[in-house]
């Protein structure tokens, strides 16, 4: 090759090969765009399905809100035609078991001097013996109704109906009706059921005026005002079966009553309700023991009208509103009654009938204190007022002494649960002119199956 061929080679090869490269990058940028493209129709096309995706979500989500709100107004429609609670068919049965020990010095031909007291009076027999256990049925009937029947199996093996009623669920302005069998809602003590008591046996002017607990025929209409303080309002009319009697056997009602109760709170930790109760029971054949003016056992029967006035009183007190630890109770109460009748000496065998009118009264006052978890102590003391009496022509065979019987109880309970307690009882009791009956009480209360809390 010569020196002129050799500077021919240099010089196009120093031209081609810048060409040569700019072919070559060319084709690495289309390459690169290429994928560059590809990629973006790869994830526009995902974007895309993902778009789709959420727009079918957004789409069944409607739906299902739309279901929801069509199924939440039939469950609304529904409920007008169902009963308010689930158990509705499935009533709650309660079973209150108990049982009693009792030793006295007296015997038990009990009776309250210088007082006409029927029904169940006194505090039972001696030794081992059943108390007053209860069998209750109660549950929602529909939203507009709730009933309820509480059976009372006694200790000489019969059973009688303490409560069989109707009561409105759904009245407005804070008003309820009830209709059946039920205790009054006369004074404090009256409507608890003897398992809620915190003492054996109910107070003597309980006893006196209203033959330990007072329950009738009839209907009740209550009101609770819509105020901050509570305010309730109450009337009954009834027959009239007060006392251990049948009430009377007549067009309308043999009972009448009124009552109000006011309440509220005192800061966190204490609470009170107070209350004033009228009564007028036009009484028919009304049997009450009694010693006469020779000192026979006898029975009397009166017929007449009885009027009762009640005011009660209860304070309860726990530390912060807290009442699982320590808490106590004050509560009292005071009757007056007054009669006008006929009353008729010894049934079964003078049968001496004559006129008869009272003017009585009687309180109790009493404290419960629980001092730690599951302990509780008790103090009451019971007294009653002779008043006024007038046999008219049995003056001769029914003496009016004027005597003022007393009685005074301590108790201390144990309770391992809410469903069970275990209670001693002592008292020094002077129901009976120159007769004083210590008494010492043991006694049981079992809770078994669905029970309502009490009242307060």
């Amino acid at each position: 090759m010569t020196k002129r061929t050799l500077k021919a080679c240099v010089a196009l090869a120093a031209f081609a090969l810048p060409g040569m490269a700019a072919a070559n990058d060319s084709a690495e940028l289309e390459k690169i765009r290429a994928e560059i493209q590809q990629m973006k129709e790869s994830y526009e096309g995902r974007i895309q399905n993902l778009e789709n995706k959420l727009q079918e979500a957004q789409t069944s989500a409607g739906k299902a809100q739309e279901s929801a709100a069509k199924a939440e107004t039939a469950a609304i429609e529904a409920s007008s035609h169902i009963p308010a609670s689930a158990n509705a068919f499935n009533p709650g049965i309660s079973l209150i078991l108990s049982g009693i020990y009792a030793n006295r010095s007296q015997d038990s031909d009990f009776h309250i001097s210088g007082f006409q007291a029927g029904g169940e009076v006194g505090p039972g027999l001696r030794g081992l013996s059943l108390a007053e256990s209860e069998l209750g049925i109660y549950s929602n009937i529909d939203h507009y109704f709730y009933g309820g029947i509480n059976f009372s199996m006694h200790a000489d093996d019969t059973v009688s109906v303490e409560e069989a009623f109707v009561q409105t669920s759904a009245l407005p302005y804070g008003l309820t009706v009830k209709g059946g069998r039920f205790f009054s809602g006369v004074g404090y003590l009256n409507e608890q059921h003897a398992h809620a008591w915190d003492f054996v046996d109910s107070p003597l002017a309980y006893q006196a005026f209203l033959g330990g607990q007072y329950g009738d025929d009839g209907v009740q209409v209550r009101w609770i005002a819509p105020t901050d303080t509570f305010v309730e309002l109450g009337a009954e009319a009834g027959r009239g079966r007060i006392a251990g009697t049948e009430g009377k056997d007549k067009n309308g009602a043999g009972m009448g009553s009124v009552f109000a109760h006011v309440g509220g709170d005192i800061g966190i930790s204490s609470s009170w309700r107070a209350g004033l109760s009228y009564l007028r029971a036009s009484t028919d054949k009304r049997e009450s023991p009694d010693l006469d003016a020779a000192g026979n056992f006898v029975t009397n029967s009166f017929n007449g009208t009885s009027r009762l006035w009640i005011a009660d009183f209860v304070w309860k007190w726990a530390p912060n509103g807290n009442f699982n630890y320590t808490n106590f109770k004050l509560q009292g109460e005071y009757l007056n009654r007054r009669e006008n009748g006929n009353l008729t000496y010894d049934i079964h065998a003078a049968n001496n009938t004559a006129g008869y009118s009272a003017d009585q009264s009687g309180w109790y006052v009493q404290g419960v204190y629980q001092f730690m978890p599951y302990w509780r102590a008790g103090l009451r003391y019971d007294r009653l007022d002779g008043g006024s009496v007038d046999y008219a022509s049995n003056s001769a065979n029914l003496l009016a002494t004027g005597y003022n019987p007393q009685r005074v109880s301590l108790m201390l309970d144990y309770s391992p649960s809410e469903f069970s307690r275990i209670r001693l009882q002592l008292a020094q009791d002077r129901s009976r002119d120159n007769a004083t009956d210590n008494q010492i009480f043991v006694q049981y209360i079992m809770s078994l199956g669905t029970h309502g809390a009490h009242k307060f």
